[in-house]
């Protein structure tokens, strides 16, 4: 069955790219509404957490809608209500950003688990996945498979001893979203700051909200993983695929990939996972 929040969460805070303070209540919406983010700011229509609407991926996932009014940086609340199990919210913003809290989804997902969910009175929709399907840019790549159980594995590879290469894997079978994803922090490297700020990004960013890497190490330990970049990476993953509503039950395996490629598969999905639909519909038709 379809969930909502039991009642409203507030949270406030810092957007990582415009540098704006921002204030988001998530609230509790009707049966097949979905999750949608408001503008209140500008008094906006609802804009759609879905694939159809992702009109930037630069650093991080940007949504519109159809009057014209965005909201930016979108991956860690959506993974948090995705995990959390709420598919109808409606997520009221007072500007153009979602706060980065402490960088990962850990506050999001306390606010969430506080107040709980309900259940409501519609059964989800079930998407099938029945071929594979891989996107790549150079070698790069999201490869999602048809699976017994839900799972998402990620790689990163970084020319810095700290990071290097490391992969992470969950399962909702394996464990808490909230305790083994949730409090895995956004990263960055050095001396790339700088340049990322000229180009308007990042004004937001600091020592409080993301983990810094230089050749020498990091400039802010402790981490709270060995393997948090590849948490986090794997956060941004679950909260992008999850513009597609419910998931099928696949296995999902990324590699250097970027918010870009996590759309690119969510596309994908969202066209096979209906055309599977279809099929089945046909040969139900066809077998009476």
């Amino acid at each position: 069955m379809q969930h909502t929040l039991a009642t409203p969460v507030t949270c406030q805070g810092i957007g990582l790219h415009l540098g704006q303070t921002t204030q988001v209540t998530i609230k509790p919406a009707a049966v097949n509404s979905d999750r949608t983010f408001v503008r209140t700011d500008l008094g906006s229509t609802a804009i759609p957490a879905a694939v159809a609407a992702v009109n930037q991926t630069q650093l991080s996932t940007q949504l519109g809608g159809s009057d014209g009014a965005q909201v930016r940086t979108v991956e860690h609340i959506l993974a948090a209500l995705w995990a959390a199990g709420v598919d109808n919210a409606c997520i009221e913003i007072d500007g153009p950003e979602v706060p980065l809290m402490d960088g990962s989804a850990a506050d999001w997902s306390t606010q969430i688990q506080a107040v709980g969910t309900v259940e409501q009175t519609a059964p989800k929709t079930l998407p099938e996945l029945s071929e594979p399907i891989v996107v790549r840019e150079g070698d790069a790549y999201v490869l999602a498979v048809p699976a017994s159980q839900l799972r998402f594995s990620y790689g990163i590879d970084f020319p810095v001893a700290a990071i290097g290469n490391q992969w992470h894997s969950w399962s909702p079978n394996d464990g808490d979203f909230f305790e083994l994803v949730a409090p895995a922090r956004t990263f960055a490297m050095a001396h790339q700051i700088e340049g990322l700020r000229s180009q308007g990004l990042i004004k937001g960013g600091s020592l409080e909200n993301a983990l810094v890497c230089d050749q020498q190490g990091w400039l802010n330990p402790p981490l709270r993983f060995p393997n948090e970049p590849a948490r986090h990476k794997l956060l941004d993953l679950v909260g992008d695929l999850s513009l597609l509503g419910v998931l099928p039950t696949m296995h999902v395996t990324a590699y250097r990939a970027s918010h870009n490629l996590h759309v690119q598969l969510a596309r994908q999905l969202a066209t096979a996972c209906v055309a599977d639909v279809l099929a089945s519909k046909t040969h139900s038709r066809l077998s009476l």
